[in-house]
């Protein structure tokens, strides 16, 4: 029977398409980069999807995040993105947890209960933790590296976090990494140099905040404010959610 995955299950087969409806993914960071992942992962037919995010969709998210719309600023993010899920997918089944990871929470959830984690958050602190407690429970991840001051939608690469290069975040995640006794991570990154940012305070959010009044972490609490565009996280995202799918269905019969 003709369904919304009919087209997907051409390429992939009937049992990777089981296998995706069976899969539950966790999305850490639900932005510009995570946004596109959890819709790729939601239009794959994946089945069950927890989106972690405590922030609220701001006017300046519009630029580049796809549950960002005028309809929905001030919404939570992870709301928002649920909504959309279920207009592709009524059937999948999304857990929205408002919550910021970090390690002094990260023991509120169990990572082994997940197929696949995606790590799309922009604080060392989670991203090390994510990285370190899913390599010693052998659950997979994927984290993206720095998506921001960036233009060359074509520089990304997927590969381990040790072989990458250029990339300021993942040079620093690879040395703390080395510390932390994790021998691998497969990482989306990207070999371009990053732009430096042409903030102008006229339109800065330093000096004309327009995030919601009762966002906790404002931008402006941001030792800098990057700038990003549509074409640059959304194509990381979608690489994201490409490899999860590939991961999940890996060694399926067509």
């Amino acid at each position: 029977m003709l369904n919304q995955f009919s087209r997907t299950q051409i390429l992939l087969g009937e049992d990777s398409m089981r296998r995706l409806a069976s899969a539950r993914v966790s999305v850490f960071g639900i932005g510009g980069v995570g946004g596109y992942a959890v819709e790729a992962l939601a239009r794959s037919g994946v089945g069950t999807l927890d989106l972690f995010d405590d922030d609220r969709v701001c006017i300046t998210n519009i630029n580049r995040q796809l549950h960002a719309t005028h309809a929905t600023v001030g919404q939570y993010k992870v709301d928002a993105a649920k909504q959309r899920v279920h207009e592709i997918n009524p059937d999948c089944i999304v857990n929205t947890h408002k919550m910021f990871y970090l390690p002094e929470n990260a023991g509120e959830i169990d990572l082994t209960c997940y197929d696949y984690v995606i790590d799309a958050v922009d604080t060392m602190s989670a991203k090390l933790d994510l990285a370190e407690r899913a390599f010693k429970l052998g659950v997979p991840l994927i984290a993206c590296m720095g998506a921001g001051n960036k233009l060359n939608a074509s520089a990304f690469e997927v590969a381990d976090i040790f072989s990458t290069s250029v990339c300021p975040l993942a040079r620093v995640m690879r040395n703390e990494l080395r510390k932390r006794g994790v021998g691998n991570l497969k990482v989306v990154y990207s070999k371009e140099p990053p732009i430096e940012p042409q903030e102008d305070m006229r339109t800065s959010c330093r000096t004309n905040c327009v995030c919601p009044p009762d966002v906790s972490r404002k931008c402006t609490h941001r030792r800098a404010i990057p700038g990003s565009a549509a074409f640059v996280p959304s194509v990381a995202g979608l690489i994201l959610a490409g490899e999860v799918v590939r991961g999940l269905t890996k060694g399926a019969s067509q």
